[in-house]
């Protein structure tokens, strides 16, 4: 009978029986028990209450009842950590029994109990397993290690656990050493500073060289993960390393496979492109990449989805396999479509033929997504291969006359693009797609059949007609319809104004007083005011050339390309998201990127801001100091997040190294300069005049050097006698500056003069002043103490790694509510928008992104304050108007004066 009559029993009084049994002196009776026992636990009923007497079967030297036995204490071990106690004496001496069975079976078990109590007896037992004489064991300890890391790491730090696991990368065993790669992967990836704890070097990966041919295959992916993470020194090694694992592609193993492609593709980049051995390497990856295709769907589809990635970075390895990727007729629909992207990506002059036979064949098919999908694939081919554009154009045209809905609506969207390609040359066809008008009614293709209309009404000489039958509903239509109706009625009536008046009236009184779009009632009233102010403008502003659509618009970003292609044979190579995207923990955060691109470091994480608190009395505080102390100690940041937690997930990046504070931007990080680039200095003021310095009068300014901000001073003595002994102290202020040094002044003379520069530091007391960046100074010398309050300009609080990525900046931006934004004009601004940009750079403010919107230069912008506040900016600027609009949004709107300040002195200066 089999194992299924322990999941039948219902009986009442159960687990007395079962208690009575597990005290049976029958070893085949005590057996049977513990399995009703797991049987009852696996179904989901609670048989905690039998915890002692389950514990007391673990003394036997029957296996199976031990393992068993072991199964109930993982389960229960939890909620029952007292009684879990018992089972530790056991745990030692299984770890020293003859059979190494049993060592093993003890060591795992106590790895996966997570009981504090039972993990200091585990320390011992799991020394001596590391160093046993038998593999098995030793291999599952070594798992046993990164078990135990989870559940305390600091443990594994201090007992030298650490060590232990490297000198497995040693042992003569293939599947130790596999599995000691393994544990030490995932402690460097659980580690909490993002940094690995141990490191790999170049005889370390020799003897993973080794051992690789000799593990299983899982082994082999665990050895290959660990490759992709290594960087070589040189070339050299580079090239040794390739050649070695090489004979790895012809695994039968899809993921050794893609482990070994992404090891070598990795390697790729360090060697020069005209090698002869990266073009060996290119015509060996192909076979086993192909080969995965015949395998079942599912890992096709997978399969699919790594080559996708390597068709982006490296087209040159399949461009002669197109015939692989035809569809089939049995291909599920995923597979079918994932095919059908390669194709396109593929399509060159020299295959074009036969790719657009079979996409037109695809076309006729029966499944919608898959037609529709085949559809705008030629569209795509014609805007690739430039050569082949008459005959996609021709085979829309065939497909159109099908007058099969479908086709017809995909196949205009698709004429639309290959329009903004190639302007005036298939306009002949216009006539044609007319005849379809009304067959329309999906929002994307009427509103792309609008465009066309709207773009080359001078050629259609029923335009209005078409138009105004699109009006009749126009409530009814999709937002997107609507835009283009409204763009496309201005621009016929820029075209041909004399019969069209009224209908620009119409649509323009439709867009602005009876839709309830924004979006729309702008465009309406933009238009409105260009019409009736300036018609000419208006004719420049909406007839304006556009400029041609690029080749390829899926593309994945060349950063995020990068990133995948090192994590080939994971998720993110499915998903085509880095982890970070849809994985939290630890982990996620560590970005891996390919060598050609340096060194495999982390973005920086924007550090937790401090809060500014409310002014409360603040000349107390100041005259309370002690101006002859040291400077006060750097207060700890407080955890608030200013930007709502999420930008930290987005960059998906570790702490920031206090290094890199000191790198100035793109020059900096390429070349490793340390010094700043000239930034604004505002002329000194006269801080504190002589009458009210008993003869001290001092000028100051502030500067930012070397990733630091600075008061530079002059100290005039009027008086009649020396002046010594000066000390300087700040009181509390917004941004928990402080002095990051002591005042070096020596004695000057009666009538003399002394500079001096101090450097202030961050993370000092915080108290929040009025004006926001408002600096009340006390400075002691032998005549007197002195107060006096000055205005720090915010440019100097900047730091040097205040730049974001550009979809982190989208996405913050859209994160912070609306209520967060401010608006403020810039007067007398002189200059383009790029020596404008150039400007800001030197002064910490990175410029994102650039677009022309039109005819205006938009800016996008970002800053980091030095108490860790994000401000994010757009600085709209139009050539030759000397006024610009500057938008900032921040979680800590409060600051916004103060930047707009910093931006007039900057693009004054």
């Amino acid at each position: 009978m089999t194992d299924s009559k322990y999941f039948t029993t219902t009986k009442k009084g159960e687990i007395f029986e079962l208690k009575s049994e597990l005290n049976s002196d029958k070893k085949e009776k005590k057996k049977e028990a513990v399995k009703k026992v797991i049987a009852s636990m696996t179904v989901g009923k609670d048989v905690s209450a039998l915890f002692p007497d389950v514990v007391n079967c673990m003394q036997t030297d029957n296996l199976e009842l031990k393992k068993l036995v072991y199964l109930y204490l993982m389960n229960y071990a939890k909620s029952q950590p007292d009684m879990a106690i018992m089972a530790v004496n056991t745990f030692v001496k299984d770890c020293e029994d003859s059979n190494p069975l049993i060592r093993a079976l003890a060591v795992r078990t106590m790895g996966c109990i997570r009981v504090d109590k039972i993990t200091e007896y585990l320390c011992e037992p799991l020394r001596k397993c590391l160093k046993d004489e038998d593999p098995y064991v030793r291999k599952t300890a070594a798992v046993c290690v990164a078990k135990l890391y989870d559940i305390s790491s600091s443990m594994v730090e201090d007992q030298g656990f650490l060590d232990q696991l490297k000198d497995l990368l040693s042992d003569s065993n293939p599947m130790v050493v596999a599995n000691a790669v393994a544990a030490l992967s995932e402690i460097n990836e659980a580690s909490v500073s993002g940094q690995p704890l141990v490191e790999m070097n170049a005889p370390t990966i020799n003897k993973l060289l080794t051992a690789l041919n000799e593990c299983t295959e899982w082994g082999q992916v665990f050895i290959l993960d660990a490759l992709s993470n290594y960087s070589p020194r040189d070339a050299r090694e580079a090239h040794s390393i390739c050649e070695r694992i090489t004979p790895r592609l012809a695994h039968a193993n899809a993921a050794v496979v893609l482990s070994t492609v992404k090891v070598l593709m990795k390697l790729m980049e360090m060697l020069s492109e005209d090698t002869e051995l990266v073009s060996t390497l290119s015509r060996k990856l192909a076979p086993p990449l192909v080969t995965l295709l015949s395998a079942e769907p599912e890992v096709q589809y997978v399969a699919l989805r790594n080559i996708n990635l390597v068709v982006q970075k490296r087209p040159d390895i399949l461009k002669h396999e197109m015939k692989v990727f035809f569809v089939k007729y049995n291909d599920p629909i995923y597979v079918k479509l994932e095919k059908l992207d390669i194709m396109i990506r593929l399509a060159s002059q020299a295959n074009i033929a036969q790719v657009l036979g079979e996409l037109k064949e695809y076309a006729t098919e029966v499944d919608v997504d898959f037609v529709r999908k085949a559809v705008r694939a030629i569209g795509r081919c014609a805007i690739k291969v430039e050569p082949s554009a008459e005959r996609c154009v021709s085979t829309l045209l065939e497909l159109i006359q099908t007058k099969v809905n479908y086709v017809v609506q995909e196949a205009i969207v698709v004429i639309k693009d290959i329009f903004r390609k190639y302007p005036n040359k298939y306009e002949s066809i216009i006539s044609t797609l007319c005849e379809n008008l009304d067959t329309l009614d999906e929002p994307e293709a009427r509103a792309s059949m609008v465009w066309i209309v709207g773009e080359y009404a001078e050629r259609i000489d029923n335009a209005d007609e078409l138009l105004d039958s699109f009006l009749e509903g126009f409530h009814d239509e999709n937002a997107q319809v609507q835009l283009q109706l409204l763009t496309a009625v201005v621009k016929l009536f820029l075209k041909r104004p004399a019969d069209t008046q009224e209908l620009v009236q119409h649509v323009l009184s439709l867009a602005t007083q009876d839709s309830d779009n924004p979006d729309l009632r702008d465009r309406g009233f933009i238009y409105w005011r260009l019409l009736s102010t300036d018609p000419a403008a208006a004719k420049e502003v909406v007839l304006a050339d556009k400029p041609l659509i690029s080749e390829e618009t899926d593309l994945l970003e060349p950063t995020l390309l990068d990133e995948l292609i090192c994590h080939i044979a994971s998720l993110a190579s499915v998903y085509h998201k880095p982890p970070t995207a849809f994985v939290e923990g630890r982990g996620a955060g560590v970005r891996k990127c390919l060598p050609s691109r340096g060194a495999v470091t982390e973005d920086a994480m924007p550090q937790q801001p401090t809060v500014i608190p409310n002014q409360e009395s603040l000349i107390g505080d100041l005259l309370s100091m002690d101006i002859s102390g040291p400077p006060p100690a750097a207060a700890p940041a407080s955890n608030l997040d200013l930007l709502a937690g999420g930008l930290d997930v987005l960059l998906g990046t570790g702490p920031e190294p206090s290094a890199t504070a000191t790198t100035t931007g793109l020059l900096g990080d390429i070349f490793g300069v340390a010094a700043t680039p000239a930034s604004f200095v505002p002329p000194k003021q006269c801080w504190l005049p002589a009458d009210k310095g008993k003869g001290l009068e001092i000028w100051g300014t502030f500067s930012r050097q070397n990733g630091q901000p600075r008061m530079e001073m002059t100290f005039t003595n009027k008086a009649m006698q020396a002046m010594s002994g000066f000390a300087i102290q700040l009181n509390k202020n917004s941004f928990g500056v402080y002095p990051g040094g002591a005042l070096a002044v020596g004695v000057v003379p009666a009538g003399g003069r002394a500079d001096a520069a101090l450097p202030l530091a961050a993370a000092g007391p915080v108290q929040r002043m009025e004006p926001l960046n408002n600096l009340q100074v006390a400075i002691k010398n032998n005549v007197d103490v002195f107060y006096f309050a000055c205005l720090i300009p915010a440019h100097v609080l900047f730091t040097e790694d205040g730049q974001l990525d550009k979809r982190v900046f989208l996405t913050t931006w859209k994160e912070i509510p609306a209520a967060n934004e401010v608006q403020h004009t810039l007067s007398n601004v002189v200059g383009t928008a790029d020596s404008i940009a150039q400007k800001m750079t030197l002064n910490n403010i990175f410029t994102i992104a650039k677009r022309n919107v039109e005819g205006q230069d938009m800016l996008y912008q970002s800053l980091k304050l030095i108490n860790n506040i994000w401000v994010l900016l757009e600085l709209k600027l139009q050539p030759g108007n000397p006024e610009a609009t500057l938008s900032l949004k921040s979680r800590t709107v409060e600051v916004a004066t103060c930047i707009f300040q910093a931006y007039e002195a900057i693009i004054k200066s």
